[in-house]
């Protein structure tokens, strides 16, 4: 059994959540025994209680209370029986799949990871999707909740290794299409607002928003975090909104969402960040359209570029929109095959 330690958070953790980051250096610690290290105070960041979910930054200080040795078995995980139903449904998203990676168009609303109030997500319902592995995929990144499109999970433990560290050092390339309220001036830019977190509890118990601090501000501004948003308008409908791309630089938390809502164009069907109260360009609808335009939230992981785990070569991922995105295209007469699958990359033909 190892003593107390006192770990430094280095920058390729920065983001990473305590449980996962302490369940990568000791797969032997159970989750449960996680949130009771939590809950006595022996497991503390910087000094202070904190909870199994909590952020790790770089530069931080985590107690490390004595830890099993690894040689100690492991319990067996509990298996989660997945529904036949269930199991149709998550097998169906699967949009690739080789012997080292899967990838799923992950349906709008379906969370990737459970919480205290989410009994159905990705991560559970990955039980359907070993295709006769022994062990079930590993989650290498997220989308939030009601984000639909490009996720992908390792295979292997060797698998897992490499992508997360993609992910982590941004080598990958990601465009996400957006329906935002009104059309951002100029039709391309960056957004380079940093992003704070402001605690809060919702009525899905997210617990959590973030808040745009100008640039000159991150700096002195406690908790802030970079964060960059490069943006094209795609197409627009008159003045009213516009079918944007986006590729986030940084990856922080609801970056896109509240990027756009602070450029004064909240992403269609965002009730956090687009709410009517909110002062913005879109004439004041906010996460509103009308009409046929359904209230979902119009944010869609399109296309994801990164390197094959196995092969070293480019992988190119495309998810096909979600209904209730296809029907608004269809709706405003949109073709997905008229804009480039990169819209920063002005050299890719259409």
């Amino acid at each position: 059994m190892s003593g107390v330690q006192t770990l430094t958070i280095g920058s390729e953790d920065d983001g990473m959540r305590l449980d996962r980051w302490l369940r990568r250096l000791y797969p032997n610690v159970t989750q449960g025994r996680i949130e009771k290290m939590c809950r006595k105070g022996e497991l503390r960041v910087d000094g202070g209680r904190v909870k199994s979910n909590h952020r790790l930054e770089p530069g931080m200080n985590v107690r490390v209370p004595p830890i099993p040795d690894a040689s100690i078995p492991a319990p067996a995980p509990v298996r989660t029986r997945v529904s036949d139903a269930d199991t149709k449904m998550i097998q169906a998203c699967v949009i690739y799949k080789d012997d080292h990676v899967i990838v799923l168009n992950k349906p709008s609303g379906l969370p990737v990871q459970g919480g205290s109030k989410l009994t159905k997500h990705v991560d559970g319902l990955s039980e359907a999707l070993k295709f006769g592995y022994d062990e079930k995929p590993r989650l290498v990144h997220r989308l939030d909740k009601d984000t639909s499109g490009v996720l992908v999970l390792a295979r292997t433990a060797e698998a897992a290794r490499k992508l997360t560290a993609s992910f982590r050092h941004r080598e990958t390339r990601k465009i996400y299409w957006a329906l935002v309220a009104g059309v951002p001036q100029p039709y391309m830019g960056t957004i380079k607002y940093g992003l704070v977190k402001a605690h809060g509890h919702g009525k899905d118990g997210e617990g959590e928003k973030m808040y745009c601090v100008h640039p000159r501000e991150v700096a002195t501004t406690e908790g802030a975090k970079r964060a960059e948003t490069n943006y094209s308008v795609l197409w627009r409908l008159g003045q009213r909104a516009a079918w944007v791309g986006l590729e986030p630089i940084t990856g922080r938390t609801h970056q896109l969402r509240a990027h756009m809502a602070e450029l004064g164009h909240p992403i269609i069907g965002d009730g956090k960040y687009g709410g009517s109260s909110q002062e913005n360009m879109g004439d004041g609808w906010g996460a509103q359209i009308g009409g046929d335009v359904s209230r979902k939230l119009h944010l869609h992981a399109r296309m994801l570029r990164v390197e094959h785990p196995g092969t070293g070569n480019i992988l190119e991922l495309i998810a096909p929109l979600p209904d209730h995105m296809a029907q608004s295209w269809e709706n405003f007469q949109w073709d997905v095959n008229s804009v480039r699958k990169d819209p920063f990359d002005l050299d890719e033909p259409l």
